[in-house]
């Protein structure tokens, strides 16, 4: 039998508050029905065939001290599989992270190449909007299901942010993106103004894309001002983000891929035609943070397209349909510098609208994408797409590339790749006591009171260091927010607490 790999089957559901028919669908009922959709695109009765169903994890299920408000299925994936009429042999829960539904992609092509899986069904959803709704309302639902079962259960993964930014207030991704963002303005000279148009800039097409997607949350078309400008319903979150071009996690989206092998896929009678292939794939983990030499760029996730890519035997120029992870900014930055993209090449960077404007679907946004993908590819025979995907704190990345014209499957070379990064040197680090220049910053303004943070390099060692503003006394964060904090002199001290204190700030151009 022809074990290649094939994608037959795509389906998405999604609802939005003000829809007519909005039935505050619960996360697996959105699952399930975003799974039916799959197989009904994929044209055959095959549920019984399905011998995996690996779901991606809720946000509300993505730590061991997170409580779902309103409950939550003891197994997901079998929960939407009884939904579908399936009863797999094995289910799956993916560890935490963005990247999660290109690397099950991965994971079961290359399982299916090696005549592991027959058929295997990936799948997500969530529904934080219905939930946010309901909660302020002081309304309820009961989403909890005991459904039982075999759950291989991955876990929530190791942590991605280390001990120290954390320690100093950097808790929340908005956070630990600021920093790579105002890293790469201060690598480019740009200043507050200017880098806000250049985030605009890259995000007002996508708006575009969003405005035409069914099941984009946001279906409003922004300019770059509209996106740039700090206004009352655009407000500064953490600096450099208006709040316009931030992940939008309010969403109720679900998303499903059928995944077989070429021979299978004939048995059971998909037409041909409807075959997208995916033709090479790379995961990889990047350094945590502090452990960069640049915190303006994940070369990693850069190796990880260029792997993909030569696995499958082609290049960036004959890509033709592209969905980079925009979270921030500076993920969709950070893979489009890397691959030596200008600014005005004429391919949209976004298939769905982006996590911005078509909703950053939890940890599942990247299923939506290979589905857009995978409809616009049997639209377009012969033309090729990528898809990367990015997860934690630009920690881990997952890239696939498609066609539509069959190839045998390359397998997947992570080890290696691996071995590369993990290889690279990383600075020196020590407390921040003493003097230092600044590398990045932010200033945190979603509290009652702004709070700034700095990352920089100690004066005499050169080892990287972090320190914050006094909780108690915010006037140097209001100062940081005034003045240009990149390339200042800071002096510090290190409290009871072991978390270094701000106390001077001098922006480098005073006298």
């Amino acid at each position: 039998m022809d074990t290649t790999p094939v994608i037959i089957g795509v389906g998405e559901a999604s609802e939005r508050l003000e829809d007519e028919d909005y039935a505050g669908l619960s996360p697996v009922d959105l699952a399930g029905r975003a799974a039916a959709a799959a197989l009904a695109d994929a044209g055959a009765d095959m549920a019984a065939h399905i011998d995996v169903i690996a779901a991606v994890r809720q946000f509300e299920t993505s730590g061991p001290k997170v409580v779902a408000p309103f409950g939550r299925s003891d197994n997901f994936p079998r929960a939407v599989g009884r939904r579908i009429g399936a009863d797999p042999a094995r289910a799956v829960l993916e560890p935490v992270g963005g990247q999660g539904p290109q690397h099950l992609l991965n994971e079961f092509a290359d399982g299916i190449a090696k005549g592991e899986v027959k058929l295997a069904l990936l799948t997500g959803a969530e529904a934080i909007s219905t939930q946010r709704r309901l909660i302020s309302r002081g309304e309820s639902r009961d989403w909890s299901e005991a459904t039982g079962g075999q759950l291989e259960d991955r876990g929530f993964g190791d942590s991605l942010a280390g001990s120290v930014l954390p320690r100093h207030g950097v808790r929340t991704p908005m956070a630990f993106y600021a920093l790579f963002e105002n890293a790469r303005r201060a690598r480019l000279g740009l200043d507050r103004a200017a880098y806000r148009q250049a985030m605009g800039a890259l995000f007002a097409p996508f708006t575009a894309v969003a405005a035409a997607n069914p099941h984009a949350m946001a279906r409003a078309t922004w300019s770059t001002s509209d996106l740039a400008e700090v206004t009352a319903a655009n407000r500064l979150t953490c600096d450099p983000f208006p709040r316009r071009v931030v992940s939008r996690d309010q969403t109720n989206q679900g998303a499903a891929v059928l995944i077989t092998s070429a021979g299978l896929a004939r048995q059971l009678g998909v037409p041909e035609h409807r075959y997208v292939y995916l033709l090479g794939g790379a995961d990889v983990r990047e350094r945590p943070p502090l452990e960069r030499q640049d915190l303006s760029a994940s070369p990693a996730a850069v190796l990880a397209v260029h792997q993909a890519l030569a696995a499958a035997a082609t290049n960036l120029d004959e890509i033709s349909l592209i969905d980079f992870y925009s979270c921030f900014p500076i993920a969709v930055f950070n893979v489009r510098d890397g691959l030596g993209l200008k600014a005005d090449d004429p391919r949209p960077l976004t298939l769905t609208g982006g996590l911005p404007f078509f909703g950053g679907a939890g940890n599942n946004y990247s299923m939506h994408a290979i589905a857009a993908l995978v409809r616009r590819l049997r639209q377009s025979p012969g033309a090729k797409g990528l898809i990367g995907a990015n997860g934690g704190f630009l920690s881990k990345y997952s890239v696939g590339v498609y066609g539509t014209a069959p190839r045998p499957w390359p397998g997947l070379a992570n080890a290696g790749l691996q071995s590369q990064v993990d290889g690279w040197q990383t600075p020196p680090t020590a407390p921040g006591d003493g003097a230092g220049v600044v590398e990045t910053y932010t200033v945190d303004h979603t509290g009652a009171e702004p709070f700034g943070v700095v990352v920089g390099r100690l004066e005499g060692s050169g080892a990287r260091f972090v320190a914050r503003t006094d909780p108690a006394d915010p006037a140097l964060a209001r100062r940081m927010a005034e003045d240009e904090p990149l390339g200042a002199r800071v002096e510090m001290r290190l409290n009871a607490e072991d978390r270094a204190i701000l106390t001077a700030f001098t922006p480098r151009s005073a006298p």
